[in-house]
């Protein structure tokens, strides 16, 4: 008995001082922390002393067991409260507060189980009896009816509380909402995140467990997405969102932006960076180089990235819905990168000095070209105005002064200054002074933008010749040299659209004077499986217009979302550890795709 009242004694007090640490001064939701903890501990203590232990009265056991019951999700209730204000709580009392409250809860748990059923003869052969006897009394009626609500009423308030405290420190099931990681994953999936040895935070807060684990390249991870804005207001609305879809099993969702929208938070991707590297993709080859090695190609990336949906086995196929690519599309973007890698730059300048003399031979006015005007600049040079405005460049540039020596130099500066272009190659290491731009990514965009700049050449070129003829525009559609050249830059064209997904530059980027930056220590960088239909870390939300590349002051241009950025560890909640529904798929995530071979 009194091991019983001393721990009664611990588990109050710390409970009141945790009560008048929520004080809280803010005219806001945060003021009612303290009155909901002290009141409950007031309560509390009323019931369980005076009541219960100073008039020996057993017939209070009852009421005593479910305020310890409740007790730790009352305080931790008041915890939120505290920090659902307009202003942040110091660390040093988030730190004090939810080492009292874990004190609390064990006292609790430690109390419930000595006045358990089976232990009250060891403290008192009194109150055994008088429980025994207690419990032998049937009620009836309504009073019964009553009881049974109460107990139901009880029972599940209690289950949500314990929900949602597991689904803090313990685990936590995520419903997969797009195919960012097909076939790992497909829609609808629900998965059980692990968050234990991820350092999970007490809400609204930064004070919680340690972090126990690192990760490694290839581990599937549920993470808060660094798009959204993390100030208070946001992460206040996030974790009663999060509260919501947790109670309903991740059946409702009530995280929206400012545009009522469904936000994209958590995550499920794949960890392609580690900390210590630095990266760059080209034709949907992962490199990494580290600080004691050059870029090489990082193998096991193909282990579970996915290209072609088509070659999905066909179990899957029926699952997926949406195809971003067909057969004949990706076929295409193989036979277009390797034309870029054997494209050859002193036949590609020799073939743009002939279409600039061709194009100059064939302009309409004698005007003297004087000054810098470029006739076509900015948004005129996005690959999309290019293709459909191509007639209407033709005539301008045909008619405007200083028109042929802007398509001259639209055709021929990307390799005046550069000497010696034989020396120039594709085949080799990643990087190195035989790429352009020294590096695989750069010497690729080079080598498209030019790919892009000849195919465009000839097109304008025949268009000058067919006016040159006497054809009017309306019937150029019937010439099958000037619908070759169309057929070439459509392909490019979507080739460009899709590149962003499978090519990404150097990242983190070089700094200043040249010098390798990598992925500091705790933080990761992370993809989507399904690499078309993935808007990952890759990207940004945001869609700007950006030469392809920029080196060359006539470059074409195109949209683009490509902004890369590595995660803290901070913000990993867990790995995606066990997918458990559906039931057919019910597994651990594997970390191979389900490519047909």
């Amino acid at each position: 008995m009194r091991k019983l009242r001393i721990l009664i004694y611990i588990n109050l007090a710390f409970a009141a001082l945790f009560s008048v640490l929520q004080v809280s001064f803010h005219a806001d939701v945060s003021v009612l922390a303290f009155p909901l903890a002290a009141v409950f501990t007031a309560f509390l203590s009323y019931v369980t002393l005076f009541l219960f232990l100073k008039k020996n009265d057993v017939s209070r056991l009852v009421p005593v067991r479910r305020f310890f019951e409740y007790e730790p999700f009352v305080l931790i209730t008041a915890f939120v409260l505290r920090r659902a204000g307009k202003f942040d709580s110091p660390y040093a009392l988030d730190l004090v507060s939810a080492v009292l409250w874990t004190v609390v809860v064990v006292l609790s748990f430690v109390i419930l189980y000595i006045i358990g059923d089976k232990r009250l003869e060891k403290i008192s052969p009194e109150w055994a009896k008088a429980r025994s006897a207690s419990a032998k009394i049937e009620v009836h009626g309504i009073k019964r009816v009553g009881l049974e609500i109460l107990e139901w009423v009880d029972a599940l308030v209690q289950a949500v509380f314990t929900i949602v405290l597991l689904n803090i420190f313990v685990f936590q099931l995520y419903e997969i909402p797009s195919e960012s990681m097909v076939s790992t994953f497909l829609i609808g999936d629900r998965v059980a995140v692990f968050k234990t040895t991820a350092g999970p935070k007490f809400p609204l807060s930064n004070v919680g467990l340690p972090y126990l684990q690192d990760y490694e390249r290839g581990d599937v991870v549920v993470f808060r997405n660094p798009h959204y804005s993390s100030d208070r207001k946001n992460e206040v609305k996030t974790f009663l969102s999060q509260f919501v879809y947790m109670l309903t099993l991740t059946f409702v969702k009530t995280n929206t932006d400012e545009n009522g929208l469904l936000k994209a938070d958590p995550l499920v991707k794949r960890v392609a960076g580690v900390p210590g590297e630095q990266l760059m993709l080209v034709d949907g080859n992962l490199y990494s180089r580290t600080r004691t090695s050059d870029f090489e190609i990082v193998s096991s990336d193909n282990d579970w990235a996915v290209w072609n949906l088509n070659d999905l086995d066909s179990a899957t196929k029926r699952k997926v819905q949406d195809f971003p690519l067909t057969d004949a599309m990706y076929e295409d973007t193989l036979l277009i990168e390797q034309q870029r890698r054997d494209l050859d730059l002193v036949s590609a300048k020799l073939e743009c000095e002939s279409l600039s003399r061709d194009f100059s031979a064939l302009v309409i006015s004698n005007l003297d070209y004087s000054g810098t005007l470029t006739p076509i600049a900015g948004d005129d040079l996005s690959v999309s105005n290019m293709l459909s405005r191509s007639s209407e460049y033709t005539i301008d540039l045909l008619t405007r002064k200083g028109g042929a020596e802007w398509m001259d130099s639209f055709l021929n500066d990307w390799h005046r200054g550069m000497e010696n272009l034989s020396a120039y190659t594709e085949n080799g290491s990643a990087s190195g002074t035989h790429l352009v731009g020294g590096n695989l990514y750069d010497d690729s965009l080079f080598r498209l933008n030019l790919m892009f700049k000849l195919a465009y050449g000839r097109l304008l070129v025949r268009n000058a010749a067919l006016l040159a003829d006497g054809v009017q525009p309306s019937s150029w559609a019937s010439d099958e040299q000037r619908t070759e050249c169309e057929s070439t830059l459509h392909r490019l064209y979507k080739y460009i659209l899709y590149m962003d997904q499978r090519n990404m530059g150097i990242f983190p980027a070089n700094d200043s004077n040249g010098n390798p930056s990598y992925i500091p220590e705790n933080c990761y960088f992370m993809m989507g499986d399904n690499r078309y239909n993935s808007l990952d870390m890759r990207h940004s939300y945001e869609k700007k217009l950006v030469p392809v590349y920029s080196g060359d002051a006539y470059s074409v241009r195109y949209g683009t979302y490509l902004a890369p950025q590595y995660v803290n560890r901070s913000r990993i909640l867990g790995k995606a550890s066990l997918r458990i529904w559906p039931l057919s798929r019910f597994g651990k995530p594997g970390r191979k795709n389900n490519i047909a071979k």
